[in-house]
């Protein structure tokens, strides 16, 4: 297996944690209220498994585990993208790391 093919291959986890504001017709909400629900269905969108949970301090919080690639992808969205009418003020990831196999069989949301 060449070193290309062995990296695209390689599973990855990391936790997350999203900071930021959604916009609401003239109303400012917590960031939480509604990026949960954008969040789960990107990942679904990657083959992404994991999970997302709103957090009483109004940011968002979750794992995600996949191939490499579609994790850099998935990163990339919780720091650029996020729901619709969002403002991502930060996006904190901790705890990256390769894995020899996936700990969950789908995204969720936690409550």
């Amino acid at each position: 297996m060449s070193a290309v093919t062995k990296a695209s291959s390689a599973l990855k986890s990391v936790d997350y944690e999203v900071f930021g504001r959604v916009y609401v017709l003239t109303l400012i909400v917590p960031f939480c209220y509604f990026s949960h629900q954008y969040t789960e269905e990107e990942a679904k969108k990657l083959g992404l498994v994991g999970w997302v949970k709103n957090t009483s301090q109004g940011t968002v919080t979750g794992q995600v585990q996949g191939p490499e690639d579609k994790v850099n992808e998935m990163k990339s969205w919780l720091s650029k993208v996020g729901s619709p009418s969002s403002r991502i003020d930060r996006t904190s990831f901790s705890n990256e790391k390769e894995i020899p196999k996936l700990d969950f069989t789908g995204f969720t949301t936690r409550y």
